[in-house]
Order: structure tokens, then sequence, then C-alpha cells
């Protein structure tokens, strides 16, 4: 299983090799990707902060919870941390079974409880400001990074 957090560029083939099986008919693939606009407001670019290792640890009982849950061949889960630009890839999950409707059927769940669960920050860095916007709702701001608790 491949668990991963790091601020070095996501690599979709290494993901794919990861889980691939002789059993397995399908794998899906998800590549979250930095965007230039949301909410209306233009998006210069995106930082992301962590704890690798708990987001590591997480991410890797979620993806051991998938496997269990869908009856996947395997998964591999990788999310990048630092400035991201547009068009860059912040997460990769993917995602191997017997049959396709297992593969999208977990990749969504996957991504979702990441999203959810994970201790891993988004701030979005406009041309007049910056807010973190995903991230410490799921573990409360006491555990979030201190730069984004002020201290």
């Amino acid at each position: 299983m491949l668990i991963r957090v790091t601020p070095e560029r996501l690599d979709p083939g290494a993901a794919i090799e990861a889980v691939r099986r002789d059993e397995a008919g399908a794998i899906d693939l998800f590549l979250g990707v930095v965007r230039n606009e949301n909410k209306g407001r233009a998006v210069d670019h995106l930082v992301y902060d962590a704890y690798p290792s708990m987001a590591e640890k997480t991410m890797r009982a979620l993806a051991e919870e998938a496997v269990g849950r869908f009856g996947l061949g395997d998964a591999a889960v990788l999310h990048r941390t630092g400035r991201l630009e547009i068009g860059e890839t912040s997460l990769l999950v993917a995602v191997s079974a017997g049959h396709r409707e297992a593969t999208f059927e977990a990749g969504r769940w996957l991504v979702h409880e990441i999203k959810r669960r994970a201790p891993v920050w988004k701030k979005e860095v406009w041309a007049d400001g910056e807010e973190w916007i995903e991230g410490p709702e799921s573990l409360g701001m006491e555990r979030a990074p201190a730069a984004m608790r002020g201290s």
C-alpha cells in the first residue's frame, strides 16, 4: 500500500503500479488539481500544510478500511504539501478491484474521508489576501499548525 505526504510532485504512474493486480479488472485514479478560481475569486496558488506522520497514519487507516469495505485489491494515497501552482496535483488516490463499480465507489468514499479526517490544511491565496479554507474544522484549531492559529 503506497501512502505518502510529500512536498514532491505526485506521480500517477507510481500510484497505478502500486495498486495494479492481475485479478484487478479496474483501476480508478483520482487527481485533485489546483484550479484558478473558487467561489468567484481568482486563485493565485494554494499552500498545503500537514502533520505528515499523522496524516500518513490516518490515510493508511482509511485506505485499509476502503480495501475491506469495498473489496479492493489495493489502494494508494499521496498528498502534496507546500506551495502548489494552478494545474498541479494536490491529492492522488488510486484503487484497484475486480470490477469498476467497486473502484468508483471506493475512490469517491476515500477522497471524501481523506478531506474530512486527514490532518492536512489548505490555504487559498489570491492577489488581495489569503485564507485557510480546509482542514482545521476536522480536528479543531488547537491541533492545527501554529501558523494557522496565529501562534
